[in-house]
């Protein structure tokens, strides 16, 4: 049975609700969210290839009714970036495609929504990061880029061989731009020039060596933000599986961000020590109260096969979920089945009561019920399988989405 909470916010959305989806296929698919009597479906609406060969990220500008694509671009020299309007009826009308530096893998647009806006990438394989300067109507052009070296591997030779920007991410207060690169075991940090976009690059964070910084989410926890208020940045490390919290200060007249160590949670423990895990997309709840933190190569459940008549069972890497302290550490709330393998993003509705994730290489969208009240995870609601490697999922509303 479904919860009262959740039948009251399917019923105020489902109608209205979709669900944007990339793939390694060459797809960006639309997918309609419905509920009848209970039973919540998901199903392909609409389809586009224009973003392909290998779509990467979805940023969605909801407020503007545009969705940008990025292509990684895995068997081309180069990547892209493909912009689309968002029809009322969930379509997508194709804009315009770029070819940018190889690589790309996340996308954050920032400026004055009001005014003067750009889109920053952050590129894996080109060891880059770029800005674009948004045009209106979905056009854009280059604005600058960053291209770095490394002069030999990190002490993880195979993935620390070049650095590898893996995330764009906006502090609080939309001064600063902020890349976890993997390759380096650095966050680098940028402050943005209000009137032109321009970025300069200013002291990173330096987290410890061979831990591959990948996705990170900052949290006030008095929901204020701004220079003097409390702020904390949790920062995920592929490579050492671990949730590093650091506390943040703003340095004076635009110079930058200083970080402090308060916690770190070993992830290894969830799993008794005797697995592999490579947290992956970081994302905090719409209330402020909880992180959710995605895990891979950590197979700890099995599922049910929704495409099977028998007891056939399928695999399931999982979602874990911390409840946010003022302090800036973390305490377990759960651990709980993603629906499928390798969930490298996944994201959450406003109302925090549907989470949608996006399972590589279960080539799987999971739909999840969650009580916002608790924080804690329910059974899958609804589960499609699409052609390739998911990549990214957002919800067609103004939401809270990692990567």
């Amino acid at each position: 049975m479904l919860s009262s909470f959740l039948l009251a916010a399917l019923s105020a959305t489902a109608s209205a609700t979709n669900l944007f989806v990339s793939s390694y296929s060459g797809n960006v698919t639309t997918l309609s969210l419905t509920e009848t009597n209970g039973t919540v479906s998901l199903n392909s609406s609409f389809a586009s290839s224009d973003c392909g060969p290998n779509p990467s990220w979805l940023t969605l500008d909801a407020n503007r009714g545009l969705l940008f694509c990025l292509n990684e671009g895995l068997t081309a020299p180069n990547g892209s970036l493909s912009s689309f309007t968002v029809n009322p009826d969930g379509s997508l009308t194709h804009v315009q495609n770029q070819t940018t530096i190889s690589g790309p893998v996340s996308g954050v647009i920032y400026g004055n929504p009001a005014g003067r806006r750009a889109i920053a990438l952050a590129h894996y394989t080109g060891s880059s990061v770029t800005s674009h300067l948004l045009d209106g109507n979905g056009q854009f052009h280059l604005g600058e880029s960053f291209t770095y070296n490394l002069s030999q591997p990190g002490p993880d030779a195979d993935r620390q061989d070049a650095p590898h920007p893996h995330e764009a991410i906006l502090d609080p207060t939309g001064q600063y731009l902020l890349v976890p690169d993997l390759g380096v075991d650095l966050v680098r940090v940028y402050g943005i020039a209000s009137n032109t976009l321009k970025l300069t690059e200013l002291a990173p964070l330096e987290a410890p060596a061979g831990t591959g910084p990948r996705h990170a989410a900052f949290y006030n926890p008095y929901n204020v933000a701004g220079e003097g208020a409390t702020t904390y940045f949790h920062l995920a490390t592929e490579l050492g599986g671990t949730i590093i919290s650091y506390s943040v200060t703003y340095v004076p007249n635009g110079g930058g961000l200083t970080f402090t160590q308060v916690a770190e949670i070993n992830t290894l423990w969830l799993f008794n020590h005797d697995r592999i895990n490579a947290p992956a997309g970081v994302l905090i709840s719409p209330d402020n109260r909880f992180l959710l933190v995605s895990n891979r190569n950590s197979t700890l459940f099995s599922l049910p096969n929704p495409d099977s008549s028998n007891s056939t069972q399928i695999p399931a890497d999982s979602i874990t979920t911390f409840e946010l302290q003022k302090d800036g550490s973390l305490v377990f709330v759960q651990l709980w089945p993603s629906g499928g393998l390798y969930p490298r993003q996944f994201s959450i509705n406003p109302s925090g009561t549907l989470l949608a994730v996006g399972n590589q290489l279960s080539a799987n969208v999971a739909l999840l019920s969650r009580d916002p009240g608790t924080g804690l995870i329910g059974e899958p609601l609804a589960r499609i399988p699409l052609d390739g490697n998911i990549t990214c999922v957002v919800f067609d509303q103004q939401g809270a989405g990692s990567a």
